[in-house]
């Protein structure tokens, strides 16, 4: 609903994020409120922040314990912000950050808030550790007991079995197979060689190095648990190393998915400052750039299509709502989940049988500047915290622009469920 009489643009202002970590390592002992409430609170140390209330604060994570239900408000309350400052929890897997960044977008283009932070956390070293559905039958049937004898009852079943927990998965209920499994078809229908997986997580590495080393992430990324930069990087990684290693999803010789061109499980938080022009000029605020569009997609990955394939649709529809070519893009930032689905997500773009059959197009949308892939580093360099990318690469992708005086960018997420978030970045 619109307050006011025109919409207006939403400027980025900046991010904060801890340092990525491989999971059960630096940050094992860290809680998801830990982290995200350090994100929050470097953003607000940033940004001089400290005691205001905001419009709005929304985010979440994936791997999520049933007592974080309020995560996001419960981070907000210990991150400086005044304690009127509002908090939402979402989730749309790996997207959920970016998809939190339109939300607030809406919300400011709208009129409805003047400022909002879009967040996003997660930890694979503190998932969440539940026990068969069958052990917890007999808890509930316990619990519904109304006589002493109705309570015991039940524990009468109790098993050694009982006691085997079981731990979350990264695996699609409708296929049983896990992400990478996922991909690895992808990577088979497509054609897509090892060689060029690895050429790209090898460039991604480059890339973080090269960024670090320039001093660009220096106010991005905050100091956590003695952590100063990503521990997942690799600067020593070389084409004749990542050949080296097996193949993790599909063991025979066919399989080109490995730990060195999939992300690993991943550790952190981050967050993205957006509000109105007014409202960032009141306080002397930078705006770096402007998000102008989202879209998101889904698609029948059970059936038709790959898992990880609706980036494809989202950034189609979505250039046709902004009218402009895929080229015309200063910088694109491919969230590499695998470097598998970047190259696909490439390849489906200038097919003009895919685009005119899958897409609707009569041409196809065709290639990219690869040159202009990706430039800090992505997933497979800094690693991947679910739930935290979007927002990580929202505030890389702003800051690249108004650092290097390009006009506009592309922000592609593939999610699990078969679904894509994408937004596109302007600084006019």
């Amino acid at each position: 609903m619109l307050v006011g009489s025109s919409v207006r643009r939403v400027a980025i202002v900046g991010g904060s994020r801890i340092p990525f970590a491989r999971s059960m390592g630096a940050y094992a002992e860290c809680s998801e409120q830990d982290m995200l409430t350090s994100s929050l609170k470097a953003l607000v140390d940033r940004f001089n922040l400290q005691g205001q209330c905001l419009g709005d604060v929304i985010g979440g994570a994936v791997l999520k314990h049933s007592r974080d239900f309020n995560l996001v408000r419960e981070s907000v309350i210990g991150s400086g912000l005044a304690p009127e400052t509002p908090g939402l929890d979402i989730q749309r897997a790996c997207g959920t950050s970016l998809e939190a960044a339109i939300l607030i977008g809406n919300k400011i283009a709208l009129g409805q808030i003047d400022s909002g932070i879009a967040c996003g956390v997660d930890s694979a070293s503190d998932v969440p550790v539940v026990y068969p559905e069958s052990y917890r039958k007999l808890l509930l049937r316990s619990a519904r007991g109304k006589s002493a004898l109705e309570r015991v009852q039940p524990w009468q079943g109790l098993r050694p079995k009982h006691f085997k927990p079981t731990l979350p998965g990264v695996i699609e209920p409708r296929t049983g197979m896990s992400m990478g499994q996922s991909c690895e078809h992808m990577a088979t229908v497509w054609q897509i060689s090892r060689q060029a997986q690895d050429q790209l997580a090898f460039e991604s590495h480059q890339h973080a190095a090269a960024a670090y080393d320039a001093g660009f992430y220096k106010d991005l990324v905050i100091e956590y648990q003695g952590l100063k930069m990503d521990n997942n990087l690799r600067r020593d990684t070389s084409m004749e190393k990542l050949a080296k290693l097996k193949p993790s999803f599909d063991k025979s010789s066919a399989g080109t998915l490995t730990a060195g061109n999939s992300t690993p499980m991943t550790d952190g938080a981050a967050a993205v400052l957006l509000a109105s022009e007014d409202w960032a000029r009141e306080r002397q605020l930078p705006v770096l750039a402007y998000l102008t569009y989202g879209k998101i997609a889904a698609v029948d990955f059970v059936d038709k299509e790959g898992l990880l394939m609706a980036p494809v649709y989202a950034v189609a529809r979505m250039l046709a709502d902004a009218r402009i070519r895929l080229q015309d893009f200063d910088n694109y930032e491919i969230h590499e989940a695998f470097a598998a689905q970047v190259l696909c997500t490439l390849k489906a773009w200038e097919s003009r049988d895919y685009c005119r059959e899958r897409l609707g197009l009569s041409e196809p949308l065709g290639a990219i500047d690869r040159n202009k892939l990706n430039v800090k580093g992505s997933s497979l360099a800094v690693g991947h915290p679910f739930a935290a990318t979007g927002a990580r690469i929202l505030a890389t992708l702003a800051k690249t622009l108004a650092q290097d005086g390009g006009k506009r960018g592309l922000i592609s997420v593939c999610t699990a469920g078969g679904m894509g978030v994408t937004a596109i970045v302007e600084r006019n």
